[in-house]
């Protein structure tokens, strides 16, 4: 009678091991969801670090080079740049020297000018056409220098719609050609400004040269064919592409099991690939101008450079700088050791401030560790705020931020009367 007492019990534990089994089976696929979204994620933040130096690049494209008012601000300290001012001078002094015929012009000096002219070239020393080339290129560096060269430099870009977006979407006209693989701006309006000068100092032969366009040369590459033909699709996509990346990103945060480490991870990747495109650009530079024909001014060249990618330069530093502070809050905010010693000994310092000072916050101290962390929040998004609609944002701007919202965050720590040390960062 035993075993059939023991058939019941068995049947129990059967249907206690298949039950087990079902709730093992059932968990099973369950333990494949978190490994499928992590993947997922990891392969939007992926992307997003990829198209983050191209949506840099987009949103260069279409604000600065596409954007006449934009390009004519970026172009317009170049006229005062002592190695444009120089590469202009050599330029226009050449070009007025083959075609200025001194023998021929000099015989046809009236006896009335001939003592004018012999005054402006009496100092000059070495053959006639050497005296009057130094001359010609004296009077032309002085007119480099002015004001007035500089309103000619504007108008010439202005006008011309962009030196850099003819050359890239093959638009535009005026002063500006694209032969080949080089961009070059006329300077016929520079020359004929200065044959109005020499006349004035003397030269008045100079009157009967004929009218001259000599080219001065933006940018010459063999990557400038190639550029535009993807060119236009950055203008277009300017808009879209970094508002995609962003997207992207803040999905691979959202699909993430670990939600925190997974934003870290995201503003790292986000600032690496913004910060590869800063090597590139850097890179890029030594490579452009050894690259150039032996009759183009390297220092010139090397302005022309700077000034076109200098805003695509501040966007890099400003999305390494943004990748970098959100991956520092969010480590900051987070519940690992190294993170909240830091936190602790921040939050001990302050603490030990207020009580040296004997403060208490009273009814505001209370209100503020009521409000603390929205508090906090608000002074990290209003130094990002500044971070981005500033201008130009250098390293040492930057510096200064941080240092004020770190100031910002400190007085929100010192007025908070909680009686126990806390941190105060946003979490």
């Amino acid at each position: 009678m035993e075993p059939e007492r023991d058939q019941p019990k068995e049947s129990a534990d059967l249907e206690a091991l298949r039950a087990r089994v079902a709730v093992l089976e059932a968990r099973a696929p369950a333990r494949h969801r978190p490994r499928a979204r992590s993947f997922l994620a990891v392969l939007l933040v992926l992307v997003a670090a990829v198209l983050t130096p191209l949506s840099i690049v987009s949103t260069w494209a279409k604000n600065q080079i596409g954007n006449t008012d934009n390009y004519v601000a970026m172009m317009a300290p170049l006229a005062s740049d002592p190695d444009v001012q120089s590469a202009v001078a050599d330029r226009v002094t050449g070009a007025v020297m083959q075609h200025l015929d001194v023998k021929t012009l000099l015989s046809d000096v009236s006896p009335a000018d001939r003592p004018v002219l012999d005054k402006a070239l009496v100092t000059l020393n070495g053959p006639i056409t050497t005296g009057i080339s130094n001359f010609v290129h004296g009077t032309v560096e002085k007119f480099v220098a002015s004001d007035a060269f500089a309103t000619v430099w504007t108008d010439l870009n202005r006008a011309a719609q962009s030196a850099t977006l003819k050359a890239l979407s093959g638009s535009g006209g005026g002063a500006v050609k694209l032969t080949g693989d080089t961009v070059t701006i006329d300077l016929a309006p520079v020359i004929d400004r200065v044959k109005q000068r020499l006349v004035d100092r003397g030269l008045g032969v100079a009157a009967k040269i004929p009218e001259i366009h000599t080219d001065f040369t933006v940018l010459t590459s063999d990557a400038v064919g190639k550029a535009k033909k993807w060119f236009r699709a950055l203008q277009i996509i300017g808009f879209w592409l970094p508002l995609v990346t962003l997207v992207l990103a803040a999905g691979g945060v959202l699909l993430a099991v670990c939600r925190r480490r997974a934003l870290i991870m995201t503003a790292l990747a986000v600032a690496a690939g913004a910060a590869v495109l800063g090597l590139a650009l850097w890179v890029g530079r030594g490579f452009y101008l050894d690259s150039l024909p032996s009759g183009v001014s390297q220092p010139a060249a090397g302005s022309v450079f700077d000034a076109l990618v200098d805003r695509m330069r501040a966007m890099v530093r400003l999305v390494v700088t943004l990748g970098i502070v959100v991956a520092l809050a969010a480590w900051l905010t987070g519940e690992g050791r190294a993170a909240g010693r830091v936190m602790a000994m921040w939050s001990a310092g302050i603490g030990a401030v207020r009580q040296a000072a004997g403060f208490t916050g009273g009814p505001v101290g209370r209100w503020v560790h009521r409000a603390r962390r929205p508090l906090n929040w608000a002074v990290v998004t209003v130094a990002a705020a500044v971070l981005v609609v500033w201008d130009r944002p250098t390293g040492m701007v930057t510096v200064w931020i941080a240092l004020c919202a770190l100031f910002v965050l400190a007085v929100v720590e010192f007025l908070d009367d909680d009686s126990s040390p806390h941190l105060v960062t946003p979490g």
